[in-house]
């Protein structure tokens, strides 16, 4: 029996995370997969932790929290270094460079990328931070399409921020194309 693969995107209160995880989620939805999101954050808004945890399937979930991650998005040191000791062994791990400075593990699945620092150069802002590093991660992993990224994002924000939310996605996909080379 296979398990659902296990994905938490963390970081601070304003970042987006939990728009994310929920868009995430409806990508994996789209494709006919069993899916779960959960998310928390503290007691501030901006500022605070915050986390979106996704759980993707072909198969029924039995529980619906993540425990041990296949994937963690960090985008602040707070973030990598409370989740890192619960990503699994052979896990994905992907930081925004722009606030982490310091990783505690050396592994072929970690991915360093200044996201913030990138998306505020490329599209003027560091608003659409959470769709760059999102879709850069769709792309690492191929845990959904991404067609299904594109779709979920179309109906998951405000009409009048779907181009650059689109447009932080395609740049997540460059970016992962890039990385690999």
């Amino acid at each position: 029996m296979s398990r659902a693969t296990e994905i938490r995107l963390s970081g601070s209160g304003g970042q987006g995370l939990i728009l994310a995880g929920i868009i995430l989620a409806n990508a994996a939805v789209h494709e006919k997969r069993r899916v779960t999101q959960t998310q928390s954050y503290g007691p501030e808004s901006r500022g605070g932790y915050s986390r979106a945890d996704v759980l993707i399937s072909d198969r029924e979930i039995f529980f619906p929290e993540a425990t041990q991650f296949d994937i963690l998005l960090a985008l602040t040191q707070e973030a990598c270094d409370k989740y890192i000791f619960d990503l699994r062994e052979k896990g994905t791990l992907i930081v925004d460079t722009t606030s982490v400075k310091n990783i505690s593990v050396m592994s072929e699945h970690v991915f360093e990328v200044p996201f913030t620092e990138i998306v505020s150069e490329k599209l003027g802002s560091p608003i659409t931070t959470n769709i760059c590093s999102l879709a850069f991660l769709v792309k690492c992993t191929g845990i959904v399409k991404e067609e299904s990224l594109a779709q979920a994002i179309r109906e998951s924000v405000k009409p009048a921020f779907v181009d650059l939310n689109l447009k932080a996605m395609q740049l997540g996909f460059e970016l992962a194309e890039n990385y690999r080379k």
